[in-house]
């Protein structure tokens, strides 16, 4: 595993395969090409089977066409579901719940992929730096409180402000000289998690027992519930986020050859990590502010992309953030479908399958390349 040391600022050897036999094997264009094109057919085909299947059937080929009608406006092609409450089933329950799905999947892959971008360590995912317990912490205390100022918007409110509170008191208490180092923003972010997590257990203790089924159900993540109104309010920061990362992406590539060779190369180093960080926490906070905390997604996509495209973040990026979509709204589809007449709490799955796929996946890397990616 390639960490950051804190010579220099915090600047170590190449991460990611900077050098090594990860770029050797980076795929040709056309290979990209195939699997771009690949996530791109595979994200249409899980958003429609996703919309079509629940406790309530409805026809893909109807989904289609309803799909079809409504992006086609005048073209007028397709046609609605046949049966109307069908119809009103399909764009009122379902498709917010799977837009909120591919929004949510897309910044937390994204966020992970930032994430170890910026830290230089492949085990670092969006939980680091606070913002996942921040807005737990926020999320309990307006639950126990029973605060109810914005309405159906504020336990979802109160998460957004403490997640991003979170992160920028990790930033602001690992700030030394001007300069942040990695190792002291990863440790940092450990004791305000554990401060986080400690007020959380508090509130727990403190609460009723309606609200600690309420906080243990929101920190077994969800997207039950998800309405349009809820995908327009993280849509806007998932669109800041995931276009700012597009951004940074570049930079980025050049930050893994360590912060020596990026400012020498004209990268300033404290304004891209600052910018990144403020980039997870507002999409990151904005998307588990309605869906609850859901582990896995940020970690193990990243790599996975990685893997088969190669450790250049101008295009891990883009892949990680289609990726992300497809897998969450696959996994939606199992927590609503796995069991008849129930909805696993999505967080629990993905951890479930998502920590023996990451051992696995730990262990064939170990064997082929003798480390981790």
């Amino acid at each position: 595993m390639h960490t950051r040391t804190p010579a220099d600022g915090g600047s170590a050897a190449p991460q990611d395969g900077a050098d090594g036999p990860e770029r050797a094997a980076s795929p040709a264009p056309t290979a990209r090409l195939a699997v771009f094109t690949a996530l791109v057919v595979a994200l249409v085909l899980v958003t429609l089977c996703s919309a079509a299947l629940g406790q309530y059937g409805i026809g893909l080929a109807d989904v289609t066409a309803s799909v079809l009608h409504r992006l086609s406006g005048p073209l007028g092609w397709g046609h609605p579901v046949p049966d109307p409450f069908a119809e009103s089933a399909l764009w009122q329950i379902r498709m917010p719940r799977v837009v909120m799905s591919l929004v949510v999947g897309a910044v937390l892959a994204t966020a992970g992929a930032l994430m170890q971008g910026v830290f230089g360590n492949p085990l670092a995912e969006p939980g680091v730096v606070g913002v996942s317990a921040g807005a737990a912490l926020g999320a309990a205390v307006a639950i126990v409180l029973g605060i109810d100022a914005l309405g159906q918007f504020t336990v979802p409110a109160a998460a957004f402000l403490a997640g991003l509170t979170s992160v920028l008191l990790v930033y602001a208490l690992s700030r030394a000289g001007g300069r942040t180092e990695v190792v002291t923003l990863v440790l940092t972010g450990i004791a305000i998690n554990a401060v986080a997590g400690a007020g959380l257990a508090f509130c727990m203790f403190a609460g009723s027992q309606t609200a600690r089924d309420q906080i243990v159900f929101w920190q077994l993540g969800s997207l039950n519930g998800s309405r349009w109104a809820y995908v327009g309010s993280v849509a806007p920061f998932a669109v800041v986020g995931l276009v700012g990362a597009c951004l940074l992406a570049r930079r980025l590539d050049l930050l893994a050859l360590g912060d020596r060779a990026a400012r020498h190369l004209g990268v300033n180093v404290e304004r891209l990590r600052v910018t990144a960080i403020v980039l997870i926490a507002v999409m990151v906070a904005g998307a588990v502010a309605f869906s609850g905390i859901i582990g896995f997604i940020g970690l193990v996509v990243p790599h996975l992309v990685r893997m088969a495209l190669g450790p250049g973040h101008r295009v891990l990026v883009p892949a990680s953030i289609l990726g992300g979509a497809v897998l969450l709204a696959g996994a939606d589809i199992v927590a609503r479908t796995v069991i008849p007449y129930a909805d696993l709490p999505i967080g629990m799955l993905t951890a479930m399958v998502g920590g023996p796929f990451f051992f696995w996946l730990l262990r064939t890397t170990r064997a082929r390349a003798g480390g981790w990616i």
